[in-house]
């Protein structure tokens, strides 16, 4: 793409939109362009570019919410507003899903058609086939589209509706009804009430980040305060950044997004730096497939996130912070923006935090739909307004993260353990557990079970516990396998039910807990097109940065089209050694997880003859 605009020029609507977050165009810019030639001087230079370029994903998404898609004329206006090269914005505004370079419908439906809606027998798509044909296809009012996991695994099957205008509707149907999808349709103004939380099959004495579900309004901060709320932070403030860091280290407290990595030591790392300012962030892009538990937490336990995050902004040093939501979640990023409002309005964020002189601020970014943006550099660079492709390590994020300054991030579970290990100690964390795995760590069933929810039980629980807990396989049904850890997870097999769901455990046992999914599957699953889905989602989510990542994830899902046919490139232990090479290369040359672990599952199936085996397909 020409590194000039072009002569499109944008509506005074698209206008309107790019201005309600960058601010009003001064009153010498004509049809919203700057004074010079073409409107295509460039004014400020770096300074200004670094100042405003953050605002590229908030105003790409004010745009999409109020036209419906992003035209060249709007993305004109928006580089010349922000000093943005129109290369550069259009590479942004591709990378995600979310947005549309096209006119499409004012509503546009995304209909999930991963893994877990999948093992749950869901029949959306056949059901929006059948009512409005083909996918990405348009009758002028409505477009629909197949969507990987919107993190609604529990309810079996989910859309989410996006009708474009002002106000705009962005609601998440789960269960999907398609005459529900009728009545958001043909009313705007209405919207879905939310589901209610259930703990299923929990005892609520034993729970500790789901303790407050249930319990408290998710909008109302005084019913958070009166469950415990904000006494956490009244705690940190008052003992000091060095005794909550030797509380984190004293619990052992190692991160659960799928890394492990010892909370404490990441947030001393940050707290120690010499530079400033420093940031910190939540990362609440959870997109792995099959995860949902920082949704359930997010929207019925908002005021808990802003706590804690404004705990760890406090004892790092960082004064401001931010929240990077999903775009798929809308409900929680309504919750969480109003617990914001409250939280300042009542001195507890802002300039004088409790009276203390201390100041943090927090400000949620939506996300558009791009899994690598969970990836913490790839986060960053979404934040900062450019592609959501990681960043070579090192420097790592503690020494030079967000806006190349020292930032702490933590996914949304980590963050709440946290918080309940400064409200309670790490002397009462550590009673759960294992010795090198503490604490409790929540769960995200689904599939073919009877109870699919989130469910919180302490760590080194044995896996056959954990399903029954989840009232077991779908009556009248065999267990086949247990995808463990999502799609860059690993499968286990029915002999592997007394597995322990500790860290040291499936690290011995060649798997990983990941993000706390756990699929259940039965012999009703076609485990071929199983496991070709997770195969067609690294396909599709790769950045496309690193080669091994961007043509081994293609590769591999050729082979696996190829053996579903029964139709190999020479024999078909030839394909599957080939798949062995394109993993090898993957895992030992691609520059972040996605690649590094694009073929863990598809192995693991094989390995575990659940596909391709010696004995045929299953």
């Amino acid at each position: 793409m020409d590194l000039k605009t072009t002569e499109d020029v944008a509506t005074e609507e698209e206008r309107k939109a790019a201005d309600s977050v960058i601010g009003s165009a001064p009153p010498s810019w004509s049809d919203g362009l700057r004074p010079g030639v073409g409107g295509r001087v460039i004014l400020g230079g770096q300074r200004r570019r670094a100042n405003l370029r953050h605002l590229l994903l908030p105003t790409l998404h004010a745009i999409q919410d109020q036209i419906g898609w992003i035209s060249h004329g709007a993305l004109n206006y928006v580089c010349t507003r922000l000093d943005i090269a129109p290369a550069e914005a259009f590479g942004v505004a591709s990378s995600y899903s979310l947005f549309s370079l096209r006119p499409t419908a004012q509503t546009v439906v995304h209909v999930c058609d991963d893994i877990a809606c999948r093992a749950a027998g869901s029949d959306s798509v056949e059901t929006m086939r059948g009512h409005f044909g083909e996918p990405d296809t348009t009758d002028g009012q409505l477009t629909w589209r197949t969507s990987p996991c919107l993190g609604q695994c529990e309810h079996g099957s989910a859309a989410m509706v996006t009708i474009a205008g002002s106000p705009g509707v962005r609601e998440v149907l789960a269960p999907f009804n398609i005459h529900e999808l009728d009545t958001v349709v043909s009313n705007t103004t209405a919207k879905r009430p939310p589901t209610p939380a259930t703990l299923l099959n929990q005892v609520r004495s034993e729970l500790h980040l789901l303790k407050r579900i249930g319990l408290v309004d998710p909008e109302s901060l005084d019913s958070y305060r009166s469950e415990g709320g904000y006494q956490a932070l009244r705690r940190a403030i008052d003992f000091g950044p060095e005794w909550v860091i030797r509380e984190l280290k004293d619990a052992k407290l190692l991160g659960r997004g799928g890394a492990a990595f010892p909370t404490g030591a990441k947030w001393e790392a940050v707290a120690h730096s010499s530079v400033r300012p420093r940031y910190f962030v939540a990362n609440a892009d959870e997109s792995e497939p099959g995860t949902f538990k920082d949704r359930v937490l997010i929207e019925n336990d908002p005021f808990a996130l802003v706590e804690a995050l404004t705990i760890a902004g406090v004892t790092t040093g960082a004064e401001q912070g931010y929240i990077y939501i999903r775009g798929e979640y809308p409900l929680g990023e309504r919750r969480l923006r109003s617990a914001i409002t409250q939280a300042q309005s009542r001195g507890l964020l802002g300039d004088d935090i409790m009276g203390s002189g201390l100041k943090f601020q927090i400000e949620v970014r939506r996300g558009a739909g791009a899994y690598i943006a969970g990836e913490e550099t790839a986060l960053f660079n979404s934040i900062e307004g450019h592609r959501p492709e990681p960043r070579t390590k090192p420097p790592y994020p503690v020494d030079k993260g967000l806006f190349a300054k020292p930032t702490g991030i933590n996914n949304v579970e980590t963050l709440l353990s946290a918080l309940e290990i400064i409200s309670s100690g790490a002397t009462e964390f550590i009673r759960y557990g294992t010795e090198s795995s503490t604490g409790t760590r929540m769960f995200c069933l689904s599939g073919c079970v009877n109870l699919p929810g989130i469910y919180e039980v302490p760590l080194g629980t044995k896996l056959r516990e954990l399903i029954q807990i989840a009232g077991g396989v779908t009556e009248g049904h065999q267990l086949t396998a247990i995808l463990l850890g999502g799609a860059a997870g690993s499968f286990v097999g029915p002999d592997q039910l007394d597995l322990e769901l500790s860290f040291e455990a499936v690290r011995m046992a060649g798997t990983t807990l990941g993000s706390g999914v756990v699929i259940v599957i039965d012999e009703t699953v076609d485990m071929v097109a199983f496991v070709r889905r997770i195969a067609q989602f690294f396909r599709d989510e790769s950045c496309g940065q690193c080669v091994p990542c961007r043509v081994g994830t293609v590769r591999q899902e050729e082979v696996l089209a190829r053996l579903s046919l029964n139709a190999p490139l020479g024999s078909r232990q030839d394909e599957l050694s080939l798949l062995d090479d394109l993993g090898s290369v993957m895992r030992d040359a691609s520059i972040c997880g996605l690649g590094q672990a694009a073929n863990t599952a598809v192995l693991s199936a094989i390995e575990q003859q659940l596909i391709f085996s010696s004995k045929g397909n299953s």
